[in-house]
């Protein structure tokens, strides 16, 4: 059998652009349905990309926008709550001695940097728009799309996220679990002198912590236990994440001042989900967070699903033939580096839930990140 031409990408994140440049770069005929209608331009407040995230971002060819975009450091500081100084780590460059340990960037500036490159690539996409795997068999997958048409496809790659309804649709029941913590993000300016994440541990939250953005922006955040998030009107989420940030000093102060929107201010559980087994039925395969999540304890979420496109995208271009075989060599590769990253993203929290003082977090933490210097 000839190699397949013809890739439906359900999803337009982080996962979904990565996959559909890099397939068509190899020549490969690339349909992107995103349901939002504007592709989630305007989402989220910031993120950290650590070196194996830059590595596959340099890969896609996007890298130098990025750095001009984000803000490199190399360093994590441990603070007590008042603000003093602990400790101060060096960061591993998980993504080589020649990329920076860590990037933090705006996280709408990341989407539209990807979508740049969507657009430039050539793929057809379509915006608002759903989709349904009707059926497959050995030479490929109908779908429907919500506009009323219907396609066929050699293979069909669902980026469609945590709550992932192709997911469902081909039989895998695996769900997100909540872990028992929350978070809650907003973007802010950067104070003066804040030029690495900082992180509070104790105080009125689990976490306290802020990562800087752009030589004039950071996002801060908070991480306490999970509420019912139907006890808390979107109306008072600035007031509830200052109430909270309010206790920490150093330079929480000023950050804390600016927390004054609430329609700024994003408040998440932190959810755990491992695919185990496959990440594929027939022809229809999950990448990112469709097929795995974890807290963003080791800020790996985004790194591993740009891996899980690379990966996928090498198999693809290299492969002959597209089979089952294929596909779970895929899952076979991905989940010996992604399930270490799941586990002890959610053992750092439970120990703080659990509130184990002699937890060895720097050490977890230490044997995670070497490991992820490797290659995918």
């Amino acid at each position: 059998m000839s190699t397949p031409r013809k890739v439906l990408v359900i999803g337009g994140g982080a996962a979904g652009n990565t996959v559909t440049v890099l397939l068509r770069r190899a020549g490969i005929e690339v349909d992107l349905v995103e349901a939002k209608d504007d592709w989630n331009a305007t989402a989220g407040s910031g993120i950290t990309l650590q070196g194996n995230a830059l590595r596959v971002l340099r890969e896609l060819g996007v890298w130098e926008d990025v750095k001009a975009s984000g803000f490199a450091f190399g360093s994590v500081g441990i603070t007590a709550p008042d603000g003093t100084v602990l400790h101060v780590q060096r960061d591993l460059r998980t993504g080589g001695d020649d990329l920076p340990a860590t990037v933090g960037m705006q996280r709408p500036r990341l989407q539209h940097i990807l979508i740049e490159a969507v657009r430039a690539s050539g793929a057809t996409i379509r915006l608002g728009t759903t989709a349904i795997i009707e059926n497959q068999d050995d030479t490929g997958v109908s779908v429907r799309l919500s506009d009323g048409s219907k396609h066929r496809y050699d293979l069909v790659i669902a980026a469609d996220g945590l709550g992932s309804a192709t997911r469902a649709q081909i039989g895998i029941t695996d769900k997100p679990e909540p872990t028992g913590m929350a978070i809650w993000r907003a973007a802010a300016p950067r104070p003066a002198g804040v030029e690495r994440t900082d992180l509070a541990y104790g105080g009125a939250a689990f976490i306290a912590g802020y990562c800087p953005t752009s030589d004039t922006t950071l996002y801060a955040y908070v991480v306490e236990r999970n509420r019912d998030r139907a006890s808390i009107p979107p109306e008072s989420y600035a007031q509830e994440m200052r109430k909270i940030a309010s206790t920490y000093g150093g330079a929480w102060p000023a950050i804390t001042a600016t927390i004054t929107d609430p329609s700024k201010v994003n408040y998440t559980w932190f959810d755990r989900l491992l695919v185990e087994g496959s990440w594929h039925r027939g022809r229809v395969v999950l990448v990112g967070d469709a097929a795995h999540c974890c807290p963003p304890t080791l800020a790996q979420g985004a790194a591993l699903s740009l891996e899980d496109a690379w990966v996928l995208a090498q198999l693809l271009t290299e492969a002959e033939v597209w089979d089952g075989e294929l596909l779970q060599a895929y899952y076979e590769r991905r989940i010996s580096r992604v399930r270490p990253v799941v586990e002890a993203s959610v053992q750092i929290g439970q120990w703080q839930l659990d509130h184990v003082r002699d937890a060895d977090v720097p050490g977890l933490m230490a044997r995670t990140m070497t490991m992820l210097r490797e290659l995918p």
